[in-house]
């Protein structure tokens, strides 16, 4: 079977991409944020993921409020980057894995997950931030991506507790896939804001905190809030939590954290970041 060999969590706000567009990296106002990564870019370095599982949100771009998915996969053989606006230069694509990503398809619909299955789809920042902040320079064409884009702009919503149900969903097809491949899953995203309304700039160091560590080591707590709840305690764009939790969700063996990093505000955010390292569980 594959080997589920860890999880990373991170915040995707765009304007991280144009601060290493910029070389602002080491300004005082974004140098607390980066410093974070160098463990976590060893780590992959050292380990040499052959897949990334990615859970993302699409931020209007390929999915617009007219027709949004509640969730959807990829299983293309690559990703372009959908421009917006920032003004940083053309991205190399994103390189995808289609076999797994259809075993994981298959085996979703056939568990209850009725998914939106992409044999086109772009991408945007939700996706490539990571994967630019992971490996600098946008080095990343190496390692092949599968992303899970989960509805996080238009009601109705996934709740966390379907989330999490769908990352067990997957953490178990990735188990069943007939290969030695290493197989790392990034969770996006978040944590507590928003930006825009009279809520504008809301955040929650606290609970970004807590949520950090249940995710570790009770993430089935972060199950019990609603998406309202979400809104209330950390502002709008909360919700995103929901794709740390389908990460934690695939995760179905020993859980070890290895790195932690947090700050805020970053663009209006409460930034996050874990390392964790998975043991797969033992085959039943």
């Amino acid at each position: 079977m594959a080997n589920i060999i860890g999880a990373v969590t991170t915040s995707h706000i765009p304007a991280i991409a144009n601060a290493m567009a910029n070389k602002a990296e080491e300004t005082p106002y974004w140098k607390p944020f980066f410093d974070g990564y160098p463990p976590v870019r060893q780590w992959l370095n050292e380990k040499k993921p052959d897949v990334i599982v990615l859970f993302y949100n699409d931020h209007g771009l390929e999915f617009f409020i007219d027709k949004k998915p509640t969730f959807a996969i990829g299983v293309a053989d690559e990703y372009h980057n959908s421009d917006e606006g920032w003004g940083i230069a053309t991205i190399p694509p994103v390189t995808g894995e289609s076999e797994l990503s259809w075993h994981i398809a298959n085996s979703l619909v056939d568990d209850g997950f009725d998914m939106t299955i992409c044999q086109e789809m772009k991408v945007d920042h939700g996706l490539t931030v990571p994967l630019s902040l992971m490996w600098p320079g946008n080095n990343y064409s190496h390692v092949k991506v599968i992303p899970v884009c989960i509805n996080c702009e238009q009601y109705p919503m996934p709740q966390p507790k379907r989330c999490y149900a769908l990352g067990r969903a997957i953490g178990k097809a990735i188990e069943s896939y007939d290969s030695d491949m290493k197989v790392a899953i990034f969770g996006t995203g978040g944590l507590s804001h928003q930006l825009d309304g009279e809520g504008a700039g809301t955040l929650n160091r606290k609970f970004d905190l807590e949520c950090m560590d249940k995710l570790v080591e009770c993430p089935e707590e972060l199950t019990k809030y609603s998406n309202l709840d979400l809104v209330k305690i950390g502002g709008a764009q909360t919700v995103e939590l929901n794709m740390w939790i389908a990460m934690r969700g695939v995760l179905r063996g020993k859980v070890t954290e290895l790195h932690r990093n947090y700050h805020a505000p970053i663009s209006n955010t409460g930034a996050g970041l874990l390392l964790l390292e998975h043991e797969m569980p033992k085959a039943e």
